[in-house]
């Protein structure tokens, strides 16, 4: 079964309440296209997040696996260019009700204190997953292409087309005795 009813309020929020009703295995799929958030830490979307959510009831709540992509502000580590980092997330989770469907009643949350929840209108609030799997994603050392020769250590321009190698001579005063060291490779192997 296939639904395209939204929340009002936030672009990643879905009312699951007649979903909660239904006997396990009972499915249900929504889009995702064009949805921008806030991040922490310092993280810049530069691209509106596409994707696709799909719930499923389980016995005791709801599996939510959401594939999606975006990008992200960054800067290669090699050579300090600002770039877009595309992210592939993928969101796989059962998120558990916060009151009882049956009851109205809230559920005990002491045996499962961090299971992500349903909001006590049983709606699901995927944003907050998607804060997290994007925080998880961002890469430690992002380069601009793989190859990315980095920066010259002498001028600290980008190399690559249109660099021009520095002389010798360009060498910091402070390191021109380092010039007369040699290694003695059969010493050093013997």
């Amino acid at each position: 079964m296939t639904s395209r009813v939204r929340a009002a309020t936030n672009p990643l929020t879905w009312p699951l309440a007649g979903l909660l009703g239904q006997p396990p295995g009972t499915r249900q799929a929504f889009p995702i296209s064009g949805v921008t958030i806030p991040l922490d830490d310092d993280l810049r979307l530069t691209s509106p997040i596409e994707g696709h959510l799909g719930v499923a009831r389980t016995n005791r709540g709801i599996l939510v696996e959401a594939p999606l992509r975006t990008a992200i502000a960054g800067t290669c580590s090699r050579c300090l260019l600002d770039i877009d980092i595309p992210l592939e997330l993928v969101i796989a989770e059962e998120v558990l009700p916060s009151i009882d469907i049956a009851t109205g009643q809230a559920v005990d949350r002491t045996a499962e204190p961090d299971a992500a929840r349903l909001t006590d209108h049983h709606e699901l609030e995927l944003e907050p997953l998607v804060r997290e799997a994007i925080s998880l994603a961002e890469p430690i050392a992002p380069l601009c292409r793989p190859d990315c020769p980095g920066l010259c250590l002498v001028c600290g321009e980008r190399l690559g087309p249109g660099h021009q190698p520095h002389p010798d001579d360009d060498i910091d005063p402070r390191l021109a005795a380092l010039r007369a060291f040699r290694v003695d490779d059969e010493a050093e192997n013997g």
